[in-house]
């Protein structure tokens, strides 16, 4: 595969991970890229045409970034607020217990 097209291929796959917010999808998609970025580079210098592909892939992988960052804020958020309200859930869980304890009797 030319190097632009796989460049390509590898931004297409960030992007629609990202946006099925696929996280391993996502994890494989980055976890990928160092290996395959090596390989590509060892084939010589960029072209312009590539060098373009290579900032599209650069621009892809930072809204990845900023996605990750923003759920990770997000189940910050939401860890922080079951924490709070612990004591509620637990006494939620037991009056349910209770309830079904009474209606099997």
């Amino acid at each position: 595969m030319p190097r632009r097209a796989a460049l390509e291929a590898l931004t297409a796959a960030l992007a629609s991970a990202g946006a099925a917010r696929d996280w391993v999808a996502l994890d494989h998609a980055v976890g990928a890229l160092s290996t395959q970025l090596r390989v590509l580079a060892a084939s010589g210098p960029w072209s312009a045409a590539e060098t373009h592909a290579l900032e599209a892939l650069r621009a892809q992988h930072d809204k990845a970034a900023e996605l990750c960052a923003a759920e990770l804020e997000a189940l910050g958020a939401q860890m922080h607020d079951m924490h709070a309200n612990k004591a509620g859930f637990i006494a939620y869980a037991l009056d349910n217990e209770i309830d079904t304890e009474r209606n099997q009797a």
